[in-house]
C-alpha cells in the first residue's frame, strides 16, 4: 500500500475495509436513534445546502460504537461530496497532515477519528487550516528554512473523539457544531436490530430483537455484532426464525448475560468482591489480577459497569456496589469459570 494510503482513504476504499458497511445507514432518515442530534444535524445540513457552501466543521463525541463514523458518512452523502478518512494515531508528523490537507477537493469532508490523539504540532497546523484554509509548508532545513503558505479549498472537518476533555480549547473552538452521542434506548436498539436483521437476511422475532437490544449495552455496534452471532445459531440449528429463547441460548454460549455483561465484566466484579473485599482498589492492581491492560479495563468495561451502577470509582479506587454484589450472587451461569 502506498504511504499516502496509510494516512487516509476515500469513502469507496472504506467500504471495502469496514465489515459492517452493509449495515451503515447513508441518510439521516435511515439513521435510528439520537433524535435530538438528528434534528440538529438536519437543520445544520439544510442550511449549508441552501447557502450552497460547504458545511461548517463538526465535532462528534461520545463512547465508542454509537455512530460517529456513520454520521460522517451521512454528512458526505447529504452534501454530495467526497469523504476522506484518517485518524489521530495515523498522523505522526505535520507533513502527514499537510499531505492530506493539500490533496482535498472543494467541499470535501475530512473525517478524523480519535482526533484527541493528534500530535500537538499537527493540531496547530489543523487550527490554521480549519479557520484560514491554508497550510504553511516548510521548504529547506536549518536557518535557511522558509515557510510558504499554501491556500486550501474550503472543506469540512468532522472530528470524532471518545475523550472530548483531552481536546485543547483552541481546537474545540474551531468547530461550528459540537454534538455528543449518548447510549441508545432499548426501543431504538430493537428497531436497529430489526433493520440489520432484514439486511443480513436473519429471520428473527420482535421478542428476540428486544432481548438482543437489552443485552447490547446501549451500543449499536455491539447490537450488530451479537445479531451476527445469533445468525450463526440460526444457521447451525436450522431454525426457521430466531426467537427469544434462541437469543438466550446463543448469547449464553458467547458469555453475554441478560444485563449485557461479558466475561471480562463479571471477572472484574468478582475480583473486586473476592480478591479485594469490595474495594477500594487501584486500577493497576485490578489489571494485574485480571491479566488485562489498564486501558482495556478503563475504556471497555468500566464505563458500562459504572453507568449501570455495578461499581463506582472513588478517589481511593474502584468499589463494587450492592447491585454488583447482587449480580454476582444471582442464580445464573458463572461467566468467568473455565
Amino acid at each position: 500500500m502506498p504511504e499516502d494510503d496509510k494516512l487516509s482513504f476515500s469513502a469507496k476504499d472504506a467500504a471495502l475495509e469496514l465489515s459492517d458497511e452493509k449495515l451503515r445507514p447513508r441518510t439521516l432518515d435511515s439513521f435510528i436513534g439520537q433524535s435530538e442530534i438528528k434534528e440538529q444535524m438536519r437543520l445544520f445540513l439544510d442550511a449549508a445546502k441552501k447557502r450552497k457552501k460547504p458545511a461548517d466543521h463538526v465535532l462528534l463525541s461520545g463512547p465508542p460504537g454509537l455512530g460517529k463514523t456513520t454520521l460522517a458518512f451521512i454528512v458526505s452523502e447529504e452534501m454530495q461530496v467526497p469523504l476522506r478518512i484518517t485518524s489521530g494515531p495515523a498522523v505522526q508528523h505535520p507533513g502527514d497532515l499537510a499531505s492530506i490537507l493539500s490533496s482535498l477537493e472543494e467541499g470535501e469532508v475530512l473525517f478524523i477519528d480519535e482526533i484527541h490523539r493528534l500530535p500537538k504540532v499537527a493540531e496547530e497546523m489543523l487550527y490554521i487550516a480549519m479557520e484560514d484554509f491554508r497550510v504553511d509548508v516548510m521548504v529547506g532545513k536549518g536557518p535557511g528554512a522558509t515557510s510558504i503558505p499554501l491556500s486550501l479549498p474550503h472543506f469540512t472537518v468532522i472530528g470524532a473523539t471518545t475523550r472530548e476533555g483531552m481536546l485543547p480549547s483552541p481546537l474545540r473552538t474551531r468547530f461550528g457544531l459540537s454534538l455528543r452521542l449518548d447510549y441508545y434506548r432499548p426501543e431504538d436498539l430493537k428497531e436497529l436490530v430489526r433493520r440489520s436483521a432484514e439486511i443480513l437476511s436473519i429471520p428473527i422475532t420482535d421478542d428476540a430483537c428486544m432481548e438482543l437490544a437489552l443485552r447490547s449495552r446501549g451500543t449499536p455496534r455491539i447490537a450488530n455484532r451479537l445479531l451476527k452471532r445469533v445468525g450463526d445459531w440460526v444457521t447451525v440449528e436450522n431454525a426457521k426464525k430466531a426467537g427469544k429463547e434462541d437469543v438466550k441460548k446463543a448469547l449464553d454460549i458467547y458469555q453475554v448475560d441478560p444485563s449485557g455483561l461479558d466475561r471480562l465484566d463479571v471477572a472484574l466484579l468478582s475480583a473486586l468482591e473476592n480478591q479485594f473485599g469490595g474495594g477500594p482498589v487501584g486500577l493497576k492492581n485490578l489489571a494485574a489480577v485480571l491479566g488485562e491492560s489498564s486501558e482495556t479495563i478503563e475504556s471497555v468495561s468500566e464505563p458500562y459497569l459504572i453507568r449501570e451502577g455495578f461499581m463506582v470509582r472513588t478517589r481511593k479506587g474502584r468499589v463494587i456496589t450492592q447491585k454488583g454484589r447482587d449480580h454476582l450472587g444471582s442464580d445464573r451461569r458463572d461467566l468467568f469459570s473455565s
